[in-house]
């Protein structure tokens, strides 16, 4: 009694050396102990995952006889390790005679002085179970996991006889995640009046390729194994980890950790592999955090200049084709001269760092992407995608309770702005924009600031002027405040330098012939825009449509004074911004009576907004296109930004591109009409389900996608017949015809949009 309390004591701590070195001495050299199973009951599942004339460890081997066992079975190359010196010793001087070629040493199964793939099985027969004490967490079985991946060989298989509890099967199942192939076997026992734990026997097998495979058993919920909680235990964690595995094999595009790229998840990451390119998360001190992808030249050479090489990505770039294209990314690889580029692409949270602390933070991430074994003291060169800005000026910071942080900038980019750098003679062009930074600092609207945007005046401003009350002449003050920052630039609103926004402009070709027979009759082609940002598009459309009646809708108050006091946006009687949920607007647009003196907008109902929809001087709407019976509406435009980041669409957001509201826009216009929505998304899956919702209910679509951008503008026709292809060109003269241009040579960008419109159906 007085041993076995003894005994008792010295397995409080399975994982002291000390401890066991006490437990060896105490049980006597001859006195072999087991851990779960006796060799009766594990002979047969055990041999007959062993290969032919195997290299065996046997880590933690104890005082065991399964060695023992299996060297008798005839697999003699067997080496065992133990930290315990005295377990080590007992059971050599027990085999030296009978089992000459069986190897005994003393060693840390978390640190083994072993070569690397020399073992062709790792039979281990209770050791991880030892190193998992609870209180002690996943360290050492972390470790221990690391070293048997390290020493098996290609094809290598893993035995782990274990009692399977839950904190265990959390650190083996991802640790042989990705390229190995995992089954798991309950270990018969003997009948027994006596309760007992089961036993189970999970086998890892190390493949060549990283491929995901489910995890398979040898039995059921109603087999005997699984009478237990532990049998219930297990396959439940089965399951578990086979859905993650299902999860990361039905993914497009998986977005990595360290861990999993340690692991094996895209192959051995020392070798540089010709073509292989996938994205991760880097995480490191300081909460930093950034999207990256790394890509191995697709041509392995000795051109190289860098072995590995990081290229940062500023986040006013992010978007842009040649950072968040595969076609571009490889571009940038090529233009590195590395083997491999470390891509990475800065987001929002990094605005406010400074470029040396960003490469503190990566320093020790990349290293770990580097290829080769070694540190061999290369030295990693960091790059860097310039922003484009030589100098960035903020004008003004608001925050909206709709919109969220908003930033007015002026900007002056570092490269050549094109054709209007030609037509607008100047050292510098600047430019201002709206940034909403929900949006990973999207920039909303842009425009060209010149001496030429202070000479165009509205019809009807200079009568407006004269009834501004003193709060607007004080905003006047504050705007020319503004102004003075930029010189006395204004906003020239006969330019659009957003591309999207001409890709909008180009697509009114599709409607010329009806658009240049309303011009001609002096009949006013009526017009909504959803989403004023910075009232450019509007604008523009005003000053070089002139025949147009323009209804802006916005919801957010706030962006309607930016508009107006920093980008030069003016109402008139053609000109109206209505401060309303745009989908309610349109869908009131439908009801419009013709004998009913108020707008078709006037109605109660807001999904925003508790009062009836407005101008945004404070009355009530009222319609603004006199004499004329139609009620229909003839363009619709949808440009808003998604406040909702889930949908996967960056613009719109997903109520406009509802069924339900799909049908209301193709209700309220004419025949001859044309709704035109602005679609960003980084999903082609997403981008496949708008235009295959937009098909249901419009009889034609064309799309325009902007080359190095996100952006894809659709055009929905409502009339069964529609212009041909063939007559685009024609159309597209028409259409410039119509553009009533300050300097016609801005309209060759139109032009250029205009031939790259293909129908979709």
């Amino acid at each position: 009694m007085a041993k076995e309390a003894e005994l008792l004591e010295t397995l409080g701590d399975f994982t002291s050396k000390e401890n066991w070195d006490k437990f060896f001495t105490i049980r006597g050299t001859e006195d072999a102990f087991e851990w779960y199973a006796e060799w009766s009951e594990l002979q047969n599942p055990l041999l007959s995952h062993l290969p032919p004339k195997p290299q065996i460890l046997v880590p933690g081997c104890g005082s065991s006889r399964l060695s023992e066992h299996l060297y008798d079975a005839g697999f003699t190359s067997i080496t065992n390790i133990d930290f315990s010196k005295v377990a080590i010793s007992d059971c050599l001087r027990r085999n030296v005679r009978k089992r000459p070629d069986m190897r005994w040493r003393v060693m840390d199964m978390t640190s083994m002085q072993l070569e690397d793939e020399a073992f062709d099985a790792v039979v281990d027969k209770g050791g991880l179970d030892a190193l998992m004490e609870p209180e002690l967490g996943p360290k050492l079985g972390d470790q221990y996991l690391a070293e048997v991946r390290r020493v098996l060989k290609s094809g290598g298989k893993f035995i782990c006889l274990t009692l399977a509890e839950s904190h265990v099967l959390a650190l083996l199942f991802p640790k042989f995640r990705f390229g190995w192939k995992i089954s798991v076997h309950a270990i018969p026992h003997k009948p027994s009046s006596k309760p007992s734990l089961q036993a189970f026997m999970v086998v890892a097998v190390k493949e060549v390729s990283a491929k995901l495979q489910n995890i398979t058993s040898s039995f059921s919920k109603s087999s005997f194994a699984c009478r237990g909680s532990q049998g219930h235990g297990l396959l439940e964690a089965v399951e578990n980890e086979n859905e993650i595995r299902r999860e990361y094999s039905s993914a497009s595009d998986i977005q990595y950790t360290l861990e999993d790229l340690k692991l094996g998840a895209r192959g051995d990451l020392t070798k540089l592999r010709p073509g292989r390119r996938f994205q991760l998360i880097l995480c490191g001190g300081s909460n930093f955090s950034c999207r990256a992808v790394v890509l191995d030249a697709k041509e392995i050479s000795a051109n190289f200049v860098y072995h590995c090489g990081v290229f940062i990505v500023p986040k006013t770039r992010a978007q842009e084709w040649l950072f968040s294209s595969e076609e571009g990314q490889w571009m940038v690889v090529e233009s590195s001269k590395a083997a491999r580029l470390v891509m990475v692409l800065l987001d929002a949270s990094h605005v406010n760092s400074s470029m040396d602390d960003i490469q503190k933070d990566l320093s020790p991430l990349v290293k770990q992407l580097a290829p080769g074994k070694d540190d061999n003291g290369a030295q990693i060169p960091f790059m860097m995608a310039s922003d484009g800005i030589k100098q960035r000026d903020i004008v003004h910071q608001v925050t909206s309770s709709i919109t969220g942080p908003i930033i007015v900038e002026d900007v002056i980019y570092e490269t050549d702005n094109g054709d209007i750098s030609r037509i607008l003679p100047s050292r510098d062009l600047t430019f201002r924009r709206l940034v909403f930074q929900r949006s990973e600092g999207l920039v909303q609207s842009e425009a060209l600031l010149s001496e030429e945007g202070s000479k165009y005046k509205i019809g009807g401003e200079s009568e407006k002027k004269k009834t501004h009350s003193s709060s607007k002449s004080k905003r006047r003050g504050n705007q020319r405040r503004s102004d003075e920052t930029s010189h006395q630039l204004k906003v020239y609103h006969g330019y659009l330098a957003s591309s999207y926004h001409t890709g909008i402009i180009s697509g009114l070709m599709l409607i010329s012939s009806y658009l240049e027979s309303m011009a001609s009759t002096q009949k006013s082609v009526k017009t909504v825009v959803v989403g004023l940002g910075a009232g450019l598009l509007p604008m523009f459309l005003h000053k070089c449509m002139p025949f147009m009646h323009i209804e802006a809708v916005e919801l957010d108050p706030i962006v309607i004074k930016l508009a107006k006091e920093y980008f030069g946006f003016i109402e008139d009687d053609h000109l109206q911004v209505h401060i309303a949920d745009g989908i309610q607007y349109v869908r009131k647009a439908v009801n419009f009576d013709a004998d009913d003196e108020k707008s078709a907008f006037g109605g109660n109902e807001n999904r925003h907004c508790n009062s009836e929809p407005t101008s945004s001087n404070g009355s009530q709407l009222v319609s603004h296109v006199e004499g004329q019976g139609n009620s229909k509406l003839d363009i619709v435009i949808i440009d808003v930004d998604s406040a909702d980041s889930s949908s996967g669409m960056t613009c719109p957001a997903a109520d406009f591109v509802d069924e339900s509201f799909l049908q209301s826009v193709k209700d309220a216009l004419t025949e001859k009409g044309i709704f035109i929505i602005n679609l960003v998304s980084r999903s082609q899956d997403i981008k496949d389900t708008v235009i295959s919702r937009m098909k249901l209910v419009f009889s034609h679509l064309f799309c325009l996608q902007l080359e190095e951008d996100v952006n894809e503008v659709i055009f929905a026709l409502p009339s069964a017949s529609c212009i041909k292809e063939d007559g685009f060109a024609k159309a597209t003269f028409q259409l410039e015809k119509l553009l009533k241009l300050e300097h016609p040579e801005i309209s060759q960008s139109i032009i250029n949009a205009s031939k790259k419109i293909r129908h979709l159906k």
